[in-house]
């Protein structure tokens, strides 16, 4: 048996205490504990415990301090089951011990997958232009099960999938490069099977897409066949900034876009 003999705060962690024993052949270092377990097991001086109590205590503190380690780790955000086993085998927990604080942390609320997919999934829709391909892959490498993921996914109903496929469809055909609208439409099948969106989804956006090309097509011809014949009747009378603003305001009244008819002055800059 040994008798406690002191016990001292530590000077770097006030919650923990240093715990000093005699076995008869004088005081020595014995171990330190948590102030939780200080209470819980009412330590104090002159209390005796046996060499089996001491190596128990010692287990205790070790699984607590690994316990309060997970709290901290998930006081930053939410955690998959599998973050918080990741993280205490790098702290150098054993599988006995991860495995009691695991089921401590899922008893008391602390850890629960199918809210953490659920989190997971509108922080990704709210926050990214991911698709729920992407997404399920990124909750399967956080180790939620597969069907779970499925589940949770059925957040992102397809309205929204098209909305944020929409957005990257606008995106890559108004970028500023010279590229085709055929490269335009490839890049963005391409993206958008990056992103995560589901085949039918895609299919949708490029139906889309080309019928608006179609109808951007159709209204360039008219817009080119009116201001040729525009710009044939003033150029007999004006040039230069006369022609174009006497242009530009035939072409408007007619009801062509602002954007269209810059681009038709531009591209016919020689005949001003």
């Amino acid at each position: 048996m040994s008798k406690i003999t002191r016990i001292t705060i530590q000077k770097k962690n006030h919650d923990r205490y240093n715990i000093y024993l005699d076995d008869g052949n004088g005081e020595y270092y014995g171990f330190s504990v948590s102030q939780d377990l200080l209470v819980q097991h009412m330590l104090r001086k002159g209390l005796e415990l046996d060499v089996e109590t001491i190596e128990q205590l010692k287990r205790d503190d070790g699984l607590h301090q690994f316990y309060t380690l997970s709290l901290h780790f998930l006081s930053y955000r939410m955690r998959s089951r599998h973050e918080i086993t990741e993280y205490l085998q790098k702290k150098g927990a054993s599988q006995d011990q991860i495995k009691e604080i695991i089921e401590r942390l899922q008893k008391e609320g602390y850890i629960d997958d199918r809210a953490f997919s659920e989190m997971f999934v509108r922080s990704r829709m709210s926050t990214t232009g991911k698709g729920p391909l992407l997404i399920k892959k990124e909750l399967i490498e956080k180790g939620i099960d597969p069907q779970l993921a499925d589940e949770a996914l059925q957040i992102y109903d397809e309205h929204t999938q098209l909305k944020k496929a929409f957005k990257w469809a606008e995106k890559k055909l108004n970028s500023g490069d010279k590229k085709s609208i055929r490269q335009k439409t490839q890049s963005l099948q391409h993206t958008l099977l990056q992103k995560g969106f589901s085949g039918s989804v895609i299919q949708r956006v490029l139906e889309e897409v080309a019928g608006k090309v179609q109808q951007e097509n159709q209204e360039w011809e008219a817009l080119v066949f009116q201001g040729e014949k525009v710009l044939h009747r003033y150029k007999r009378k004006a040039s230069g900034y006369e022609l174009k603003q006497k242009v530009k305001g035939a072409l408007y009244r007619k009801g062509f876009s602002v954007d269209g008819i810059e681009r038709f002055i531009e591209e016919y800059e020689e005949e001003f």
